[in-house]
C-alpha cells in the first residue's frame, strides 16, 4: 500500500525542495474555520508561514478575510489577493514607515494597520501619516511575559494611550498580545499559563472598551490558538497550522491538523560504510535548532542525522547496502515557517501527483513597495 506522501511522478520534483499536499492544505483551512464555529471574523491567520499568493487565494475563498503579517511584502500579497485587512505585527522603523504609508495609498480597499509600543514611534508615524494625508489604524503591542516586544501594563501604557489621543493621523484599534513563549505540551498546563499571563491585560482592556467599544484584542499564534478560542471576544491569529510541522505536531497534540508541506531530498553519495549523504543541507531546512530537531524523515528508519553543511546532510544508517544514490526521502521540517522562507517555490501535489508549481513570493523582503 502506497504511503500518503509518496509522489507518483517524483521524477518531476527536484531536490532539495518543498512539496505541498493540496488535500492536506484544504483540510487544515477547514479545520481552522471549524474551530471558530465558522465565524471567520475571529480568525487572523499569520501569512509568515505560507508566503504564497495561491495559498492566500484559498484562504480568502474559504471566507477568511483578515490577516497578520511580519513584513510589508507579506501584507502586499494579501492585498493583491483582496484581503479586507492586514495587521503588520512588527513595529515599523527606518524606511519601512514610508513604505507602509505608500502601501496604504496604493491599496485603498484593504485596511492596513500596524503595532506601536512607545510614544517616539507613535509621534513619527503620526507626523509622516499626516504629511501623506492618510489615517493609520494602530494596535498597541502588549508585553505579557515574552519580553520580545511590546509594552507592559502600567504607567507607560497609560502615557501611550494618552499620547495617542493627541495624534491626528493615528486611530486606536485595540491590543495585540503575543504569548508564543507558552508552549507546554499538556494543554491544561499551557492554558492555565496563558490565562494567568492575560489576567492583568484583560482587566485593563475591559476598562479600555468602556471608551473604545469597538476595540479588539488580537491574541497569540498557533500554540495558544486553542486557548484563545475559548474566549469569544478574542481574535485569534494562528499561522503554522495552515501547513503544520513536526515541532507543533509533537507539542500541540490537541490540535488535529495534517502535515501539508514536506521536504524532498535525494541520496547523492555513499562515502563510507554506514553513511549516506543527501542533498538537504542547512540552506534548505531551518537550522536554528540542534541537528536532531531539524527534519524527520518519514520513509527512513534507524537513522541519525549526523551533520549538515550548506548543501549536504550526512546520515548514519543501518542496512547501508539497501540504499543507493538517487533514492528519495520525504522529511517533515521541525519548523516550517523559516524553512518555507529558504525556497522560491513549492511543487503542488494532488491525488499523489505533482500538478503545479506555486511561487513563495513573499520570501522576498521587498516586492513593489
Amino acid at each position: 500500500m502506497k504511503n500518503w506522501y509518496e509522489i507518483e511522478n517524483i521524477e518531476t520534483v527536484d531536490s532539495p525542495s518543498i512539496v505541498l499536499y493540496l488535500e492536506h492544505l484544504k483540510f487544515n483551512i477547514e479545520e481552522m474555520i471549524s474551530l471558530v464555529d465558522g465565524n471567520t471574523e475571529r480568525l487572523m491567520p499569520h501569512i509568515k508561514t505560507n508566503k504564497m499568493p495561491k495559498v492566500m487565494a484559498l484562504l480568502i475563498d474559504s471566507g477568511i478575510s483578515h490577516f497578520k503579517a511580519s513584513t510589508i511584502a507579506e501584507a502586499e500579497i494579501a492585498a493583491e489577493a483582496s484581503a479586507n485587512s492586514v495587521l503588520i505585527a512588527h513595529q515599523l522603523v527606518g524606511p519601512k514607515v514610508k513604505r507602509f504609508l505608500q502601501l496604504i495609498k496604493y491599496f485603498p480597499d484593504t485596511q492596513f494597520s500596524t503595532l506601536l509600543d512607545n510614544t517616539d514611534s507613535a509621534e513619527l508615524l503620526d507626523q509622516l501619516a499626516t504629511d501623506e494625508k492618510v489615517t493609520v489604524p494602530i494596535y498597541i503591542d502588549i508585553n505579557n511575559g515574552m519580553n520580545r516586544s511590546g509594552i507592559k501594563i502600567g504607567e507607560g501604557l497609560d502615557d501611550l494611550m494618552a499620547f495617542l489621543n493627541t495624534c491626528k493621523a493615528l486611530e486606536f484599534k485595540g491590543f495585540h498580545v503575543y504569548d508564543g513563549h507558552l508552549r507546554d505540551p499538556e494543554f491544561a498546563v499551557r492554558n492555565e499559563k496563558i490565562e494567568t499571563g492575560l489576567k492583568d491585560v484583560s482587566a485593563y482592556f475591559k476598562a479600555v472598551r468602556e471608551k473604545y467599544q469597538d476595540a479588539q484584542m488580537i491574541c497569540g499564534g498557533t500554540p495558544s490558538f486553542t486557548s484563545h478560542l475559548i474566549e469569544k471576544n478574542r481574535i485569534t491569529s494562528p499561522g503554522t497550522c495552515v501547513l503544520w510541522d513536526w515541532g507543533y505536531g509533537e507539542k500541540l497534540t490537541e490540535q488535529k491538523f495534517k502535515t501539508a508541506a514536506l521536504l524532498v531530498t535525494r541520496v547523492i553519495s555513499k562515502p563510507t560504510e554506514g553513511i549516506i549523504t543527501v542533498d538537504l543541507g542547512h540552506k534548505s531546512v531551518a537550522a536554528e535548532n540542534p541537528i536532531d530537531k531539524r527534519v524527520k524523515f518519514l520513509n527512513l528508519e534507524d537513522y541519525e542525522l549526523l551533520s549538515q553543511s550548506e548543501e549536504h546532510g550526512v546520515i548514519k544508517v543501518k542496512d547501508w547496502d539497501n540504499y543507493k544514490v538517487g533514492d528519495v526521502f520525504y522529511g517533515v521540517p521541525y519548523h516550517i515557517c523559516p524553512t518555507i522562507n529558504l525556497h522560491d517555490e513549492v511543487s503542488v501535489i494532488e491525488n499523489g501527483k505533482k500538478v503545479a508549481t506555486w511561487e513563495i513570493t513573499a520570501r522576498k523582503r521587498k516586492l513593489q513597495f
